[in-house]
């Protein structure tokens, strides 16, 4: 009988595929919203409230959508998202107004939720303990490949010449949801229907959220979590605004961001070496310390080639927090919840995506656009000390140690015969 969790399985290739091209449309959406939103006159703060109201309606709909996922399949969530997805790209090119355009890019949040939430519960299952970190990498590639290409065609299509920016603008939006749609190829047979917690869990038998949250390595991996999605998130929406002021050309902060995005890609293709070398602890604790610095020096008005060598390795020290927090969360909580786990994951870094950029945006309206990178920074430092006190690894790498305990109570019972 084939197992589920046997690695180099197609199922894997495919979600990471469809993934990427549901990625890839948010990514060229995201800058592309902002961009829009600028030729409709919306000022640093309305950015802002635009690209939290995108985490809003997930913030609310996550933890259902796990409770669900727990006790049943995963794979309807994915053709949802993509919909979703594709209809609020579609809605926001046609967008007239700041507030339409905020309540269709909620929706698109809402899609890369239903999208992301199926997706990861579908990992968990059909890996096994020791797959899950490097299966999570990988998986983690297709998000990384969508921002390497969604922000480059954005840059691309958008033009600020001649006073075009609202009609490229609209077109790249339009593209993103035809970009969605591409998913739809790779959407076919991911989940087997064979695997085993796909449907054991009994509804009566639910775990608390309390009891989730409690669980050791599972807070601090969801607030590393938070941190480095908030970094990304904030550098996706708020470096066309930092390149408007220091007069970067919209198809070059396109390049920008796809820089960091292949140094993402880069650093998870070999995070299974880097972490027999460091470990999880200290791979985490550096990676968020570096990054932290990074965050900060955007601030700087560095030349072009400076800004874009930070960006490389930024974007190669972003790319660990992911992957490794998923895999902690759901090594941490119990089996039967951990839908519900990684769902209350994402529902921390939903509620980043909507406090981090509402924050930045009232920052940047008083300090200045470069100010919410400081944020970033002292967020980043936040979540390397809790990288350092072992809260996050230390659950993982103690749960791989199993056969530790048992030989020394074997003395103890010999001495008492």
């Amino acid at each position: 009988m084939p197992r589920t969790q046997e690695p180099g399985r197609s199922w894997l290739l495919r979600l990471v595929i469809a993934f990427a091209f549901a990625q890839g449309a948010v990514s060229m959406a995201r800058p592309a919203v902002s961009y829009r939103a600028l030729s409709l006159g919306a000022e640093e703060r309305a950015i802002g409230v635009i690209t939290a109201v995108y985490a809003l309606l997930p913030l609310f709909a996550a933890v259902p959508l796990g409770r669900r996922t727990d006790h049943g399949r995963c794979a309807p969530l994915l053709p949802i998202g993509v919909v979703l997805i594709a209809g609020g790209c579609a809605l926001s090119g046609r967008a007239g107004s700041l507030t339409a355009m905020a309540a269709w890019s909620g929706v698109m949040g809402l899609g890369h939720l239903c999208f992301v939430i199926g997706a990861q519960s579908i990992v968990a299952r059909q890996s096994a303990p020791a797959e899950q970190d490097r299966n999570f990498g990988h998986f983690t590639i297709g998000a990384s490949l969508g921002q390497l290409i969604g922000p480059i065609a954005a840059g691309y299509v958008i033009s600020e010449r001649d006073g075009a920016m609202a009609r490229t603008s609209a077109l790249a939006l339009l593209v993103s949801a035809a970009v969605a749609a591409v998913s739809f190829v790779s959407l076919w047979r991911i989940e087997h229907r064979s695997t085993p917690t796909a449907r054991r869990a009994d509804p009566v038998a639910k775990v608390r959220v309390g009891r989730i949250l409690r669980a050791r390595g599972v807070p601090a991996g969801i607030f590393i979590s938070l941190a480095v999605l908030s970094a990304t998130d904030i550098l996706t929406a708020y470096l066309p605004v930092v390149g408007e002021h220091r007069g970067i050309a919209p198809a070059t902060i396109g390049l920008l961001l796809s820089l960091r995005a292949a140094a993402t890609i880069t650093c998870r293709l070999v995070m299974t070496p880097m972490l027999r070398v460091l470990g999880r602890t200290a791979l985490l604790t550096t990676t968020c310390l570096l990054a932290g610095m990074l965050c900060a020096g955007i601030a700087l008005p560095v030349p072009v080639a400076a800004l874009a060598v930070m960006l490389a390795v930024l974007g190669f020290c972003l790319g660990v927090g992911q992957p490794l927090s998923m895999t902690t969360v759901v090594q941490a909580a119990p089996t039967e919840a951990r839908s519900t786990a990684l769902a209350l994951r994402l529902t921390g870094n939903r509620l980043g995506q909507v406090a981090a950029p509402a924050s930045a945006g009232l920052i940047a309206g008083v300090a200045g656009t470069a100010a919410p990178f400081v944020m970033l920074g002292a967020l980043l430092f936040a979540a390397a000390g809790l990288g350092v006190r072992g809260g996050c690894a230390g659950n993982a790498e103690a749960t791989a140690a199993v056969p530790a305990p048992r030989p020394r109570r074997r003395p103890v019972d010999r001495n008492r015969t």
